[in-house]
């Protein structure tokens, strides 16, 4: 499967991503299986191209698009890139052609499991040095609290896993605001919107879904489930999940 690496380059920009999803789309050959990236050990992480308030957006996008994704490793927890000092620098391209921003190190620093030395990654000396936020920002602390960034990803794939139109359903791209990327996915009866805020501003948005329409999941913590109207207000920086059943 080669990868398709265009979120990884893309302006964060809500019409840019949905032009992208379209056009990918629209390339396909009838029967072809597209895939998405978000992130790889060769770009800065997620966290740090789009910053935090955003970091889960992405991921809601990434799980719900249409096709394979690949996760990069510490995603799911929020790591950001770690200033790497000169004389720990690991990266051949970094040595070769210093200050010209090609070192990879910052992305590539060791998993961050434990509040605990090293977060957890062995005994020794790491090869490269751990975040400064590793004692929060690690999978023993966010495994335990229901509103981290690792509990939201766990939910989104258990819905991802339990709902074949987030799977492999259908999608279409919706025409929504300047800061608003909206799409649906459905398969066989099971229809659902996925609606994603790129502006730090609440957005409000009119919505074509049935009188059981519900909001299944948000990136926003303080966000109820339940039932939904046509008219939506989303927070700032928030992505919804929608189940809208025929």
């Amino acid at each position: 499967m080669p990868f398709n690496f265009q979120l990884l380059k893309a302006q964060w920009q809500s019409q840019v991503i949905a032009g992208l999803a379209r056009d990918y789309e629209a390339a396909l050959p009838v029967g072809a299986w597209p895939n998405w990236v978000l992130g790889n050990h060769d770009t800065s992480r997620i966290v740090s191209r789009v910053g935090a308030a955003q970091a889960r957006l992405a991921g809601l996008l990434l799980l719900t698009l249409r096709g394979t994704p690949t996760l990069y490793y510490g995603d799911e927890l929020g790591m950001r890139d770690v200033c790497i000092a000169p004389e720990l620098i690991r990266d051949p391209f970094e040595k070769n052609v210093p200050g010209m921003g090609l070192g990879r190190d910052p992305e590539r620093t060791p998993m961050q499991w434990t509040p605990g030395p090293n977060a957890g990654f062995g005994t020794g000396k790491p090869w490269l040095p751990i975040a400064s936020d590793a004692t929060a920002i690690n999978v023993e602390v966010e495994r335990h609290d229901a509103e981290s960034m690792l509990s939201f990803y766990r939910a989104l794939l258990l819905l991802r896993r339990t709902e074949d139109a987030l799977c492999v359903g259908t999608f279409s791209v919706l025409e929504l605001g300047p800061d608003l990327l909206g799409f649906e996915r459905s398969q066989e009866g099971r229809r659902f919107t996925i609606l994603l805020n790129f502006s730090s501003s609440a957005q409000r948005t009119q919505l074509q879904v049935t009188s059981a329409a519900k909001v299944v999941l948000s990136t926003c913590t303080t966000r109820r489930r339940g039932a939904t109207g046509s008219d939506l207000l989303l927070d700032g920086n928030e992505g919804v999940v929608i189940r809208n059943t025929d």
